[in-house]
């Protein structure tokens, strides 16, 4: 449910970044999204469609890239790309921290007409 908010949040980002630079239609909107952001890029879509509704975005395309997790090892000292339900070091199989690194969720870029 949080993408409704998320979702709405893009859609005055970009509605206010085509109107600075004059756009007519936003046709492109790239999207960063890290893995362990809790977005789903279907609600985001879907909602999209419904809001953008009668701006200048209805019909824009939505592309999703997806950032992988990383964790760091506080023993090694490294970062390494999270495993699927796995948060342990794959040198020394220490409990590894999260990162930054999978929790962001940020417009690329929007192309317009």
């Amino acid at each position: 449910m949080h993408e409704l908010s998320l979702t709405e949040k893009i859609l005055r980002l970009v509605l206010e970044q085509a109107g600075n630079h004059k756009a007519a239609k936003i046709t492109r909107i790239k999207l960063v999204i890290g893995d362990l952001s809790g977005i789903i890029p279907a609600c985001v879509e879907q909602y999209f469609g419904l809001i953008a509704a009668g701006t200048i975005a209805a019909g824009a395309k939505l592309e999703f890239q997806r950032s992988k997790a990383e964790l760091y090892c506080p023993v090694c000292e490294e970062s390494f790309e999270k495993r699927p339900a796995d948060f342990n070091c794959p040198r020394c199989g220490s409990l590894a921290q999260l990162t930054e690194s999978g929790r962001e969720c940020f417009v690329e870029s929007i192309e317009v007409d």
